[in-house]
């Protein structure tokens, strides 16, 4: 073995052992991110009332093109808890945005849609919904297209035939799809859990600031880091000593967190967490897993070389995982926020990593479907140790 590979071991090693006796560390990477599955999946397991309120947007594909079918568009837009995004020309188009996560919901105005009103029968309306989106608000903008359809068919029927239809006549059936990949229509929604699950583990693993940033800096202190030199050990040669290793603890801490919503959420009474079939998802997975894993270290490694003590290191990095948390979709999914907020969260690698989680957990996406994702946090991941090694070298200049 190699004098170089000798000594990388030797680095891994100290880490690994200073990390297991760094308690508040530990905590900071396990404990926080479990208690806050466990709470927010049981919370929101049947309510979600913050999200009752908020105005939801969609998108009309209005495949009749008929009189009936554009006043119908025009009963919706006028509907004040929802909100009118778009008009789109044909249904692959819809299916596209949708699987793209930019769109949450797709109302499909079928062919013959006024003809089938005229003759009172149901109008086969349907919508296309991404399977990320929580179930409150599933049903909510569902129970809103009801309400709007049945009073829209009672309507025509009433102008048509008279009070005397409206004995007979019961209320529109509405088909609902979840839109992604492999998923089937009439899919079953996400639970609390399968939201709740990725986010705080994206969370939790950019807190591995807290654990680096302490170790980087009291070695900076101690002159740890002076003797390295003195041995003609580079900054880059640290900076590989101490990523290896915490890229393992976020990988070991994604392999507990799975398993809490698989395992312990269920025995608390809240839903388990369903993971996807096949091993194309589960790379899939594991590939996204692995890239936040670097844009996190890459992070935490950055800060700490920005960090001129503990302290500032913590502010540092707890504040700009709350702010990219918050941006990013982590504490307030997307689609609640308004539309000029949405357009912000592109900005926070956390919303990447979270996009990336949702193609494979809810949308059966795989390989493919999660690069652009992958490819963007370990941009940034490398990004960030570049940025590292220019502050040393200019610190040492």
């Amino acid at each position: 073995m190699s004098s170089i590979s000798i000594r990388l071991l030797a680095l891994w090693k100290k880490e690994l052992l200073t990390l297991a006796r760094d308690r508040h560390g530990l905590a900071a990477l396990f404990i926080m991110p479990a208690v806050f599955i466990l709470v927010m999946s049981l919370a929101l397991a049947d309510t979600l009332s913050g999200q009752r309120d908020a105005v939801v947007s969609y998108a009309v594909v209005d495949l009749d093109q008929s009189a009936l079918s554009k006043s119908f568009d025009a009963q919706l837009t006028s509907v004040d808890a929802i909100e009118k995004q778009v008009s789109l020309p044909d249904l692959a188009t819809a299916r596209h945005r949708v699987e793209a996560g930019e769109l949450a919901f797709v109302v499909v105005i079928p062919a013959g849609f006024g003809q089938s009103i005229g003759q009172r029968q149901s109008p086969g309306l349907r919508f296309l919904l991404d399977p990320a989106v929580p179930k409150v608000m599933q049903s909510g903008f569902r129970q809103q297209i009801e309400a709007v359809t049945s009073r829209f068919w009672l309507e025509q029927a009433l102008g048509s035939l008279g009070r005397r239809m409206m004995a007979r006549t019961g209320s529109p059936e509405i088909t609902v799809e979840a839109v992604g990949h492999g998923v089937e229509p009439g899919a079953a929604p996400p639970s609390a859990v399968q939201q709740n699950v990725p986010a705080w583990l994206i969370f939790s693993m950019f807190f591995v600031v807290i654990p680096i940033s302490a170790v980087f800096i009291g070695e900076r202190q101690h002159g740890a880091l002076q003797r390295l030199r003195t041995q003609q050990v580079s900054f880059g040669f640290v900076l590989a000593g101490k990523f290896l290793p915490y890229v393992l603890v976020n990988q070991v801490q994604a392999v507990v967190m799975v398993g809490i919503g698989r395992w312990l959420v269920p025995l608390c009474g809240g839903e388990a967490l369903t993971l996807p079939d096949g091993a194309s998802a589960l790379a899939a997975l594991w590939l996204v897993s692995l890239a936040v894993s670097v844009a996190a270290v890459g992070w935490a490694l950055f800060i700490a070389s920005l960090a001129r003590s503990s302290e500032q290191a913590t502010i540092l990095g707890g504040v700009g995982n709350i702010l990219m948390g918050a941006i990013g979709g982590i504490m307030v999914p997307r689609f609640v926020m308004p539309a000029a907020m949405q357009a912000w969260t592109r900005i926070s690698p956390m919303n990447w990593a979270l996009e990336g989680f949702h193609q494979v957990m809810l949308r059966q996406g795989g390989v493919a479907d999660i690069l652009p994702a992958a490819a963007a946090l370990v941009c940034f991941g490398f990004a960030a140790l570049g940025a590292a090694a220019f502050l040393d070298h200019r610190a040492r200049a």
